[in-house]
């Protein structure tokens, strides 16, 4: 019963901190902790997927791995990660890990000399998000509740992680739109300025436009600024003659 209960005290715990404010890292970092706390695990290791690339890219470790981050990839169908990645199937080997056919041993990765090794998905909505994988330095029996606490931490990063990608990805495209209509407005007002200097001076466009250009990197100041001020010093001119010829009249 008491183990029942420390089961569902871990499963509220895992799933208030997904729910939380906390950033993507800040959560894979509570989560990872967890997870190793879980399964007694000597190292736990987070990949996600990039989808550009159709590879797992290391992302977060419970030991220091801090050269290897966001550098190490293994490709999808490649090793046990990347067959757990392309099968979306969880994997538990519970000794000589490195005997599995499917094994495919990195330098880099001290856990790839460890004896156990268990490798859930991460999942939302039928797409890959990335890999989570625990490891034990020596043979390590992988309890059905442990295989299970394992796979709901796999759902509930899934799910959280698509949720960030998501957000990021409309921000990305709000901001795209923003800077899109930013540009058409410069253009619009430095073509009205050009217009400005062309009837002003009789000069062509081209002309303009390098009158523009240089008067720009002389004074180190945008063209959207100088062309902003042409405009501006037209208007206050117009008003001054409107202004003239009420007083006249």
């Amino acid at each position: 019963m008491a183990v029942a209960d420390a089961e569902v005290g871990l499963l509220h715990r895992v799933s208030n901190v997904v729910s939380s404010e906390l950033s993507v890292d800040e959560i894979l970092g509570e989560v990872l902790g967890l997870a190793a706390g879980a399964t007694a695990c000597d190292a736990c290791l987070v990949y996600l997927f990039d989808r550009a690339s159709n590879e797992m890219v290391l992302h977060a470790s419970q030991v220091p791995h801090a050269a290897d981050l966001g550098k190490l990839r293994i490709k999808v169908g490649e090793g046990v990660t990347g067959w757990v990645a392309e099968n979306k199937s969880a994997v538990a080997l519970g000794k000589n890990a490195f005997a599995d056919p499917r094994f495919k041993h990195f330098q880099t990765l001290i856990e790839d000399t460890y004896e156990a090794f268990l490798s859930v998905p991460l999942v939302s909505a039928g797409d890959l998000i990335g890999v989570v994988n625990v490891h034990h330095r020596l043979p390590h029996d992988h309890s059905s509740e442990e295989i299970a606490v394992m796979k709901f931490i796999g759902e509930q990063l899934g799910v959280t992680i698509s949720k960030s990608l998501l957000e990021r990805e409309n921000a990305r495209l709000m901001e795209e739109t923003a800077e899109m209509k930013r540009e058409l407005e410069t253009r619009k007002i430095i073509e009205r300025a050009k217009g400005l200097l062309q009837q002003k001076y009789g000069i062509t466009e081209e002309d303009a436009y390098f009158r523009l250009r240089n008067q720009s990197r002389r004074l180190r100041r945008p063209m959207r600024a100088l062309a902003e001020a042409i405009l501006l010093s037209e208007d206050l001119d117009r008003d001054a003659c409107a202004a003239g010829d009420e007083r006249v009249a």
